[in-house]
């Protein structure tokens, strides 16, 4: 399953190979201009989800607007829960402080007050205790399976509100009786996760707070029962996710036709850097221009892509298409931005002080173990980058010292120690070692898209990257399955964008040769 946070192999666990089919037919289309141009002039998809467009903007009104927000819900709810194995309901709890909170408490303590004092009345009130009963009994039969007829028709019996009422009226109703059976039945169809809340129960005393307990388990059941289904339709909703979030997507292209305006803006910007490369490379001497530069849309889609890897996330918006990836795409730049720390640190090190820590292993382990811990949180905006950077170079040097004294050697001097704090305090990203870094992970993380779907083995690692390797593997593995998955599910609308944007380009008979705006 992808996205666990474990190795995987590039193009594994995809929702089906006729959607990877359909995704290279729209691409195949598109590559390298092999088809005739009257074969991309014809406007196979949707006509709203053309990138740009001469007629006036139609208003869109407010029920075509939820109707967008029910669809994106709903196809946000589903691709997380077909993505995120560890996707779960939870309960919110509000904060005990909090003017909610404090309200809450007031409102359920009365209501128990009033049970208390009817209950202990003379008579007793029986009336708000039967009501309770009796939604108790709507709620375990809510947990039946279709064939638990046995166990149905028991608890209709023994819950029965009328019958409870009639016994309420000649005082012979046993209200403590009716939460043993309660209690009894709930721990029948309760998860094993709750028999300890079911043992608590049991050894409550009090009537009222083991009503309210009941609840308070009961509540728990509801979310137990509601994660199970959605355990259970996981494996369904991963077999028929692309087709879903394309038929949703394009259900709320439909209502809203702007709903692809920060995607074409991100192609776009793409489609530029590639042909200002193009006209570059067209002005260098000695090259030859016999012909006229083609782009090819699948370099340009994979460069889109990997531009997410040092995307603004605070700043900057998402395009539409990944909108459901936004979390976790977030998360993989964070963690790619500590490897390239970790991999500059490494590098500077080896460079330094590389003869002393050869065939030392588990030295340079440690080393990458401490850097990771202090860069932990490092894309917090408090975070002081520079001072940690320091704090780790001080830190490098201690355990290399440690390391020369064990082995009988003299250690660092001063300059050396001072050398080696002070390169990596000047760590950061128009360093010569960050972009020698930076632009290595870059090769890796294309390579990795440019592999096969069948591909079941990763690129080789470029140099330099060898005390990463690992976690990089990883990361490109759970990026390249994002990837994968959202060109199965986007692969027609980018299809339509590239056709328009390439051929736009195109017409103007020659590439814009002004620099890319990142």
């Amino acid at each position: 399953m992808p996205f666990n946070g474990e190795k995987q192999c590039v193009g594994e666990d995809q929702p089906s190979d006729s959607d990877s089919s359909r995704f290279s037919e729209s691409m195949a289309s598109l590559s390298d201009y092999e088809c005739s141009r009257q074969s991309f002039t014809s406007d196979s998809s949707s006509k709203s989800s053309s990138p740009a467009s001469t007629s006036p903007p139609r208003v869109v009104t407010f029920d075509e607007v939820m109707a967008a927000a029910r669809n994106l819900s709903n196809m946000t709810l589903a691709h997380e829960i077909a993505v995120n194995e560890n996707f779960q309901l939870k309960q919110e709890a509000l904060p005990e402080n909090s003017l909610a909170g404090r309200v809450k408490h007031i409102v359920h303590q009365a209501f128990w007050d009033v049970l208390a004092s009817e209950l202990n009345a003379d008579p007793p009130e029986f009336e708000h205790a039967i009501k309770l009963f009796e939604e108790i009994r709507e709620i375990l039969l809510s947990f039946l399976t279709p064939g638990g007829n046995r166990l149905h028709n028991q608890i209709c019996e023994v819950l029965d509100t009328d019958l409870i009422r009639q016994q309420a009226e000649h005082s012979a109703v046993d209200i403590q009786g009716l939460a043993n059976y309660v209690i009894s039945t709930m721990g029948k169809l309760c998860a094993p996760v709750r028999d300890n809340d079911i043992r608590e129960l049991k050894a409550t005393g009090n009537i009222v707070e083991v009503l309210r307990q009941i609840f308070h388990v009961l509540d728990l059941m509801k979310m137990d029962m509601a994660n199970f289904t959605i355990m259970s339709l996981r494996p369904h909703l991963q077999r028929q996710l692309v087709e879903y979030e394309r038929t949703k997507f394009q259900e709320i292209l439909e209502e809203t036709p702007s709903a692809l305006d920060q995607t074409t803006e991100w192609i776009k910007e793409s489609v530029n850097e590639e042909l200002f490369s193009l006209s570059e490379s067209a002005l260098t001497p000695g090259a030859e221009n016999t012909s006229k530069p083609s782009l090819s849309p699948t370099l340009v889609l994979n460069n889109s892509y990997l531009k997410l890897l040092q995307w603004d996330y605070q700043k900057k918006e998402l395009p539409e298409t990944l909108m459901t990836d936004g979390a976790r795409l977030q998360e993989l730049t964070e963690k790619l931005n500590q490897l390239k720390v970790i991999a500059c640190l490494s590098l500077i090190t080896n460079n330094m002080v590389g003869a002393i820590t050869e065939g030392l292993p588990e030295f340079a382990n440690r080393l990458k173990r401490i850097s990771a811990v202090l860069l932990e949180g490092m894309n917090k905006e408090t975070f002081n980058l520079k001072e940690v950077l320091n704090s780790i170079g001080v830190q490098t040097c201690v355990e290399i010292n440690k390391t020369l004294t064990e082995r009988g050697l003299p250690t660092l001097n001063a300059e050396i120690q001072a050398n080696l704090i002070g390169q990596f305090s000047n760590i950061e990203e128009d360093n010569p070692i960050w972009s020698l870094i930076d632009k290595r992970i870059k090769l890796y993380m294309k390579s990795l898209l440019c592999l096969p779907s069948p591909q079941k083995c990763m690129p080789p690692m470029p140099g330099g990257l060898a005390v990463i390797q690992q976690e990089l593997e990883a990361l490109g593995s759970q990026y390249a399955n994002i990837v994968n998955l959202n060109k199965q599910v986007y692969g027609p609308f980018y299809a339509n964008i590239l056709r328009k944007l390439l051929f736009s380009e195109e017409a103007k008979g020659k590439p814009d040769a002004s620099p890319p705006t990142n």
